[in-house]
């Protein structure tokens, strides 16, 4: 009997010792998740304000872009700025640049922006297409007018498209950023390149979101006409961007905060 108790007095010894041990090393693995939860919320939160993607280039700083227009070379030369280009490296010529009077580049990046699983042939025929359709409907419309109104139609089909696609670029967007677990829709200025991108983008969409019975260049024709005139559904968006922008400026501070 006395060997039983003396026993459980034992047990219930180490017991007593062991507990605490167990309780401080589950204390302890608890505090270190949280803590390495804390870390990776910090460094994600981190990354995500002081990292921004960057396009790389093989090219420093000092590399010009070629100038293959003859026309601005002439300029150049005039204004005495070629001399001081002589001297400065130029990067290598893009394989689709060209010299061609027919060359038109904004013409040349709507095909490329137009064209799905490499049918670049596909691309550049409906927007000839189109192209065709609206010097048609132009020249109609210009055989039928009187000669005080022939002067205000424009039957280049090529400018149409610059006027049309200049009519609809944006010059700011909204851009999400988080502030106290909350997102805002911050307007931001927009470079040159994003807001040409942006009107052609719209306009392709726009030409998409058509009657099944109606062709591609039909409807890109049509389009292409009414925002030559500044009206149509992509000057709506444009001019519903610039509304929202308008209205979330008392955000603008959060892209400096």
């Amino acid at each position: 009997g006395h060997s039983y108790f003396a026993r459980l007095s034992i047990f219930r010894y180490i017991l007593g010792i062991i507990l605490p041990v167990i309780k401080i090393v589950m204390a302890a693995s608890t505090v270190g998740s949280s803590v390495l939860r804390v870390k990776n919320v910090f460094s994600r939160k981190l990354c995500s304000v002081y990292t921004t993607p960057v396009r790389t280039s093989i090219y420093s700083k000092m590399y010009v872009d070629p100038i293959p227009d003859k026309t601005k070379l002439e300029e150049l030369k005039a204004s005495g700025e070629a001399e001081h280009l002589r001297f400065v490296p130029v990067k290598a010529t893009p394989s689709d640049v060209t010299t061609s009077v027919f060359y038109d580049a904004t013409l040349h990046k709507f095909i490329n922006l137009l064209m799905r699983k490499g049918e670049k042939a596909l691309a550049r025929e409906n927007i000839e297409l189109a192209l065709f359709n609206v010097k048609r409907i132009q020249l109609a419309k210009y055989n039928r007018a009187t000669d005080e109104e022939r002067s205000q139609i424009e039957c280049n089909p090529l400018t149409i498209l610059h006027k049309a696609l200049e009519n609809c670029r944006p010059v700011m967007e909204l851009s999400p950023i988080k502030r106290g677990g909350i997102t805002y829709q911050v307007p931001v200025p927009i470079t040159q390149n994003r807001s040409r991108f942006l009107s052609m983008k719209w306009m392709i969409d726009a030409v998409n979101d058509k009657d099944q019975k109606v062709r591609f260049y039909d409807q890109l024709a049509k389009e292409l006409l009414d925002a030559y005139k500044n009206q149509g559904r992509v000057v709506k968006k444009k001019h519903e961007l610039h509304k929202q922008c308008e209205a979330n400026k008392a955000y603008a501070h959060y892209r400096w905060s």
